[in-house]
């Protein structure tokens, strides 16, 4: 009998029962053929640049369908209850809560006399914001969204408080998506402005006036007849005054009818330099400036001056004491500093105050007590200096280890500032120092229920497949044998300038507790090396990516770190990407592949969600070469009929607005099709975004459910085909 969605979900008490049968039994299962939801196939074809492209699961696009809708929740059906079957999974969970419901705090943002700061409670599945007035005054709720709705939906986005501390803006988003309503509260009195109410703040921040009577932003037409992927291309900075109808607020730039840009609008503390950034993709940025104080009558009636416009490079613009600062990658991938006098902008006039270093990246810096502090990555590792605004190094500020600083926090105009610091092994600490003596004291650290005295970190560094260097943090037992006995979770990103550096996360202590290893590798794509790390894994380059990652694990392998048989991977949205590319391209290299959120048809993806603002990172079948090079990766077009694929866990989100989830079901419908191997499951979580659902709970279920998924599949060895045979 013909089984469709609908009716496959009857019979899951029945498959409950039988995913409860013996290891070994599961053991035949996983080496034979699951029972999937039943997914029908389509003709659609495509024919681009001469090449036939073949999207036999293009129905699956349409979320909006009654078929859809039902075939997801047969597929979410069907993982959840295997993953609630597996052995160990509630103990798991219940590690993870004693490990994640735990309290943790932010360092403080000083606005006039009062002190904002972030507070999570061991005992509430949100972060809570609170404010007091003076250092030492009383804590008081500014926002709690656990409050918010019965079921966890709505979410505390953003938050910027005004200069003078009266007023806070907040964006607030349902089901953790990104598209966002700005509000406005009056901190005092905790009322919230029924007239400063703005939609369409997908991408705004508020950038307050000195005075904290108004704020610059970027607004998004909410107008459902605009494409969702061009609505980039729509935005504009606006100027909104308090208590005036947000519908008659002035447009400071129009928008750049350019889907692949975004821009943005940043006011000096003093309010007297706003700088315009259009950015386009990861690649590059162009900014202007108005210096405010040459007409006071307002930012419309003064000409919009070019800083750094067409140069195929990052700026990041800040100004004080009547000068501009600006970090820039352009002729120094590893990044440096100028000093620009506003009265003469012109670029060849600049005066470099910090040189590139030749051992370092620099991935940041502010301005704090009236010096520069300068964040860099030495070996994928944080350093941080501090330095007059004239460039003259004032001190190396000392850190525990090993790590990743955050921050600082401070303003330009006060000797107190916060930084935090973490590492693989180091819960997260805040310090508070003195920009002028040095002087630093523990301000917080975050205790975690672990004993880690008995891991270590090392850091590696393996050739990729073209020779190039690439390194890599393993956190390990230190009495660990090196016999490739041991399981492996590697897990990798590589794109868009993100950097993996060390950083402790407590989800990752369930995977130690039980013998394994944790390994993340720098991949061409992210910033730990400069840009020219970037540039060497975007576009037609972005192979590299995936090649280092493939030589990780071989090395993982060769170095008898774990074995094939036991190498989990792990990777979420660009890192998705990176698991699908795995996937069909080395499958024998690992065992189980948890592919987050992922994006896996290169040839559409800029079709749907935010997928034109990241041409400039992966290029577009728009354009022939470009073409060519994504067909040649795209995962979903390289799944191939009778192949003994790895386990595979995909894990989407019901609201991602981000990455449409249409690529997570396109990908799992033609893997369980084609997989001879391990079993292939979709878990979708409900009311939850690209970056997840904001709460504990959210985490720990998904956390249990990937390691529980992860050691049941890792326990089968080449040995498990004769096992299946004998049962």
């Amino acid at each position: 009998m013909k089984k469709t969605p609908e009716g496959f979900a009857l019979l899951l008490p029945v498959l409950a029962f039988v995913l409860a049968r013996s290891p070994r039994a599961r053991a035949a299962e996983s080496a034979g053929k699951m029972s999937y939801p039943e997914s029908r196939t389509g003709d659609a074809t495509d024919i681009l640049h001469g090449v036939s492209v073949k999207d036999p699961y293009r129905w699956l696009e349409d979320v909006k369908s009654p078929e859809v809708q039902a075939w997801m929740k047969a597929q979410d059906d069907l993982a959840r209850q295997r993953l609630a079957s597996l052995p160990g999974r509630d103990a798991i969970a219940a590690r993870l809560k004693e490990l994640l419901y735990v309290d943790s705090v932010s360092a403080p943002q000083h606005r006039g006399s009062r002190y904002f700061f972030t507070r999570r409670h061991a005992n509430k599945e949100k972060s809570v914001v609170y404010w007091k007035e003076g250092a030492d005054g009383a804590e008081k709720v500014l926002f709690d969204p656990n409050g918010w709705s019965a079921d966890g939906s709505a979410s505390l986005g953003g938050w910027q408080v005004s200069w003078d501390g009266a007023s806070v803006a907040y964006q607030k988003h349902i089901n953790n998506s990104d598209e966002a309503t700005l509000y406005v509260m009056d901190v005092a009195t905790g009322k919230v402005s029924d007239i400063d109410v703005i939609e369409g703040a997908k991408y705004a921040g508020a950038s307050w006036t000195p005075e904290g009577r108004a704020f610059y932003y970027t607004w998004l037409p909410v107008d459902p007849k605009v494409p969702t992927p061009d609505r980039p291309g729509y935005a504009e900075v606006r100027f909104h005054k308090l208590g005036t109808e947000p519908k008659t607020d002035a447009v400071v730039k129009e928008r750049t009818g350019d889907p692949t840009a975004f821009q943005n609008a940043e006011l000096s503390r003093d309010g007297r330099f706003l700088f315009l950034v259009v950015s386009h993709g990861w690649t590059s940025q162009d900014v202007w400036f108005r210096d405010l104080a040459a007409n006071p009558k307002g930012a419309q009636e003064t000409a919009w001056t070019p800083l750094a416009v067409g140069i195929k490079a990052h700026f990041d613009a800040e100004a004080f004491g009547g000068r501009i600062f600006v970090k820039t990658d352009h002729g120094a991938p590893k990044g440096r500093i100028f000093a620009v006098d506003p009265a003469k902008p012109e670029r060849s006039l600049w005066k470099e105050i910090v040189p590139e270093r030749s051992d370092a990246t620099l991935e940041g810096y502010e301005i704090v007590g009236g010096r520069l502090a300068l964040n860099y990555l030495r070996r994928a590792a944080s350093l941080l200096e501090i330095r007059e605004t004239g460039g003259r190094l004032v001190r190396e500020v000392p850190l525990p280890g090993i790590g990743t600083v955050g921050g600082p926090v401070g303003r330009d105009d006060e000797d107190e500032t916060y930084f935090s610091f973490t590492s693989f092994t180091t819960p997260t600490s805040i310090y508070k120092t003195s920009v002028k003596t040095g002087a630093m004291s523990l301000y917080f650290q975050v205790k975690v229920p672990a004993d880690l005295t008995p891991y270590t970190v090392s850091q590696v560094f393996y050739p990729s497949k073209d020779g190039t260097r690439v390194s890599m943090f393993l956190v390990h037992r230190k009495d660990m044998k090196r016999d490739g006995s041991a399981r492996g979770l590697l897990e990798g990103y590589g794109g868009f300038q993100v950097a993996l550096t060390p950083a402790f996360s407590s989800s990752v202590i369930p995977w130690l507790e039980k013998g394994g290893f944790y390994a993340v590798p720098n991949l061409r794509g992210g910033s730990e090396y400069g840009e020219a790390w970037h540039e060497a894994g975007m576009l037609l380059k972005k192979q590299n990516v995936f090649d280092d990652f493939i030589a990780a694990a071989e090395y993982l392998e060769k170095e008898k770190w774990t074995s094939a048989a036991r190498l989990v991977l792990r990777g979420g949205s660009n890192g998705g990407l990176l698991m699908g590319a795995l996937i069909t391209q080395r499958p024998d290299l690992f065992r189980v592949s948890l592919c987050g959120v992922p994006l896996l048809d290169m040839v559409r993806y800029h079709l749907f969600g935010s997928g034109k603002t990241w041409i400039s990172e992966y290029g577009s079948a728009d354009d022939a070469a470009q073409f060519q090079a994504l067909h040649a990766y795209s995962p979903y077009h390289h799944v191939k009929a009778g192949t003994k694929y790895p386990a595979v866990l995909i894990l989407s989100a019901d609201s991602d607005d981000r990455v449409d989830p249409m690529h997570a079901r396109k990908f799992a419908a033609l893997l369980q099709a084609a997989s001879t191997g391990g079993p292939v499951l979709l878990r979708i979580e409900q009311h939850s975004g690209h970056v997840g659902a904001d709460l504990v709970k959210a985490a720990v279920a998904q956390r249990a459910d990937e390691y529980a998924f992860a050691l049941s599949e890792t326990e089968w060895t080449a040995e498990a085909p004769k096992a299946a045979q004998e049962h």
